[in-house]
């Protein structure tokens, strides 16, 4: 399939297959070259590469649009420095030839002259003719490098970018699905060397929130590569509905800063990908200016960002700010800035300025100046609402506690909401193979238009929080888990014993449970066969398929089963425009499903209410039980059984366990006990009071694990003041 172009050319669509086989092939043959080491080096060379390949596309295009209209058109890069004078030709320039020409300040030019190489140029252009386009290659190439030793190798790189084409929307769509899965890769290359970067469920979660509107300003002064604003530029992408809407979105709405090179470059590409065309991203320091001399003009509406924690600015930094709040930790400097950075005066439309920031736990239950800090933004802002984290958020890279806080310019806080997220069910943590996702945030989005306490939400005045002089935010869930190294021996004691006598109380109702189960399955002739008949499993389930055509323009939400009958969970979301399967599977509430590959080890599960509405591959069987015979919940319980896993056992051995699957009609061919429904309502109850006993452990070992920890904190630390 190909597109016409109105210069003649015929241009091949490019797709998600191809897009995918074409990066992958440029970052093997960039593995070839002895300059670079690992995706640190390959990535930000790629993505230079692509950004110029994306650049000339976008020129020709306007150029085109340009001459349609009869109007003047200036390219932002000129000839012989556009990508089509030297890098389109898949034999043009190479060799020792190839690298002068990129990184030399005086080289032979491609069109024979003698000039500044590639770089000298990009990093010298100008805005002097008003189009910020070229400020933004300038600034972009200031901080990029070629580290490629073989021009020859760089040659085949660019021929492999040379056959990507960024002149239709749904192309841009795709490659922009593919970078973000890059940026992933970038973030998890540069986690090894301290930086990483706040996952997409919890950005999109604080720009929905937030809620940004077309006409306010949104402001990112720790941008990284651009999440925050990516995601705030397609919230205010849909409110646009006019030519000026497009303009104000365009040039008056999104801002960043980033100081360093490679993120800021990462940033500038992502954005540009996205839609914005001249992306205002500052790339100095954020914290360079004296607070006292920012002023109104200097301020926007609404700041997002998750600013970097745990790092020491200099001197030179740290003087920018008043002398009693003066610093080295970064996270504070930034929270400052963001409080002064914030309009005073609410929007036309009435909306305050208003930020979203993440914080790591320390600063919640500081003190000294860190207490003055959150006491001046209790005093000047309305800190409405705290959402704390839950662990592993950011594995592997910090396992610190995080939390978001909301406040605004609309007053003095009278009132704090707090917000526990929960764990999926069934979930100790987070973990980089099973991360946080949007859905996760489902409850808390509803909670958030109509709040009312509960297990997870609490409230507490500011009164309360400024009392004593200090100003301790670290508030635990009154309904929760305490934390569990900050209590008293005594009571971590206490609460050892309770559970104690719990778990005792417990398995008594085990014991008593597994005696009914056992006395129902004997029968009255003291016989050993069970009395419930045995039945083929198709006889009481049925298949269901609601099959879906994947779209490369969608993202479709998926779970996976955990083996050995531990249920379901998240899984990383399918990219349609990423995904080699044609088809997806939704899947409903009280369904039965299993895993063909692993059922073995036991994968088998119900889907919950949470996981309602996902999406599987044909890997994954899913079922419908007939009510008259049993229920999803008892199937999941009565898989557990030895016999069941040694006859599924028995089906999948082939070509080695993992390899070979079992069919859906040898699943339905296995023969189970079928017992009146009031029992196996029975034998479900002592499966949850297993696995209730089972928690009550697991809390009861969590406690030990903090009981000598607990009373070092005591010993070394004593009771900081405001810390209960």
């Amino acid at each position: 399939m190909a597109r016409k172009q109105t210069n003649g050319r015929e241009v091949p669509m490019t797709t998600a297959q191809a897009l995918g086989t074409l990066i992958k092939s440029a970052r093997d043959i960039m593995r070839k070259d002895k300059g670079l080491n690992g995706d640190l080096d390959r990535l930000p060379l790629l993505t230079w590469i692509m950004f110029l390949k994306f650049l000339d596309d976008l020129e020709q295009q306007r150029e085109e649009e340009a001459q349609l209209g009869r109007k003047k058109f200036r390219p932002a890069i000129e000839l012989p420095y556009r990508w089509r004078d030297w890098a389109a030709n898949p034999q043009g320039v190479t060799g020792d030839e190839l690298l002068s020409f990129i990184n030399q300040d005086e080289t032979p030019l491609p069109d024979g002259k003698r000039g500044p190489g590639l770089f000298a140029y990009l990093r010298g252009l100008s805005s002097a003719n008003g189009d910020d386009r070229r400020e933004v290659i300038a600034t972009v190439f200031r901080g990029v490098d070629n580290r490629m030793k073989s021009g020859y190798l760089l040659r085949d790189v660019v021929n492999k970018v040379a056959a990507i084409h960024f002149t239709s929307s749904d192309e841009l769509h795709t490659l922009g699905a593919l970078y973000e899965s890059m940026l992933r890769e970038m973030r998890d290359a540069a986690g090894d060397s301290g930086e990483f970067y706040t996952p997409r469920p919890v950005v999109r979660f604080m720009v929905e929130v937030t809620d940004p509107r077309l006409g306010e300003t949104v402001l990112d002064p720790a941008s990284g590569t651009g999440g925050f604003l990516v995601e705030a530029f397609n919230h205010l992408s849909k409110q646009v509905k006019t030519v000026a809407d497009r303009k104000r979105l365009q040039s008056e709405s999104i801002f960043g800063c980033e100081p360093k090179s490679l993120p800021y470059l990462l940033c500038q590409m992502n954005l540009l990908l996205h839609g914005l065309d001249a992306p205002q991203i500052d790339p100095s320091n954020a914290l360079r200016f004296k607070l006292s001399e920012i002023g109104e003009k200097d301020r926007v509406h609404i700041i997002l960002t998750n600013p970097p924690f745990g790092g020491e600015e200099e001197k030179g930094i740290q003087g920018n700010f008043p002398e009693d709040r003066q610093t080295a930790e970064t996270a504070l400097l930034f929270l400052q800035l963001i409080m002064r950075k914030l309009r005073r005066q609410p929007t036309s439309a009435g909306h305050p300025a208003r930020a979203a920031v993440v914080v790591p736990n320390g600063i919640l239950y500081g003190d000294g100046i860190c207490s003055r800090i959150k006491q001046e933004l209790l005093a000047d802002f309305n800190l409405h609402t705290i959402v704390r984290l839950p662990s592993g958020v950011f594995a592997p890279y910090t396992s610190i506690p995080t939390n978001i806080l909301f406040f605004d310019r609309s007053g003095p806080t009278k009132t704090v909401w707090y917000y526990e997220q929960p764990l999926p069910e069934g979930r100790k943590r987070y973990s980089k193979t099973l991360p946080i996702q949007f859905d996760d945030f489902s409850d808390c989005l509803a909670w958030w238009k109509n709040r009312k306490e509960s297990a997870f939400a609490w409230t507490t005045s500011a009164d309360t929080l400024l009392a004593g002089g200090g100003c301790n935010l670290d508030l635990k869930n009154p309904r929760g888990v305490p934390d569990l190294i900050h209590l008293p021996p005594q009571q971590l004691s206490a609460d050892i014993l309770e559970r104690e006598k719990t778990i005792s109380a417990t398995l008594v109702e085990v014991t008593d449970s597994a005696h009914a189960v056992l006395d129902i399955s004997a029968p009255a002739n003291g016989a050993r066969d069970l009395p419930w008949p045995k039945i083929p499993l198709g006889q009481c389930i049925k298949l269901v398929e609601d099959a879906h055509t994947v779209q490369a323009d969608k993202q479709y939400p998926n779970l996976g089963i955990y083996s050995f009958g531990r249920g379901l969970f998240h899984k990383q979301p399918i990219d349609g425009a990423l995904t080699s399967a044609t088809t997806l599977y939704r899947v409903r509430r009280g369904q039965f499903i299993y895993s063909r590959l692993f059922a073995f080890e036991g994968s088998y599960g119900v889907v919950t209410d949470q996981f309602d509405g996902y999406f599987v591959s044909g890997e994954y069987p899913t079922f419908e039980c007939d009510p008259a015979y049993t229920t999803s919940v008892f199937l999941a319980v009565v898989f557990q059984s030895p016999d069941i896993w040694k006859s599924v056992a028995q089906a999948s051995k082939g070509l080695g366990d993992r390899r070979q699957r079992v069919k859906v009609e040898q699943l339905l061919e296995f023969e189970i006990p079928m017992p009146p429904l009031k029992w196996q309502h029975e034998i479900v109850q002592l499966s949850r009071r297993i696995a209730a006993a089972k928690q009550l452990q697991e809390a009861i070992s969590l406690g030990l694990d903090a009981f000598l920890p607990a009373i070092l904190d005591k010993a070394f630390r004593g009771t900081p003041r405001g810390r209960q």
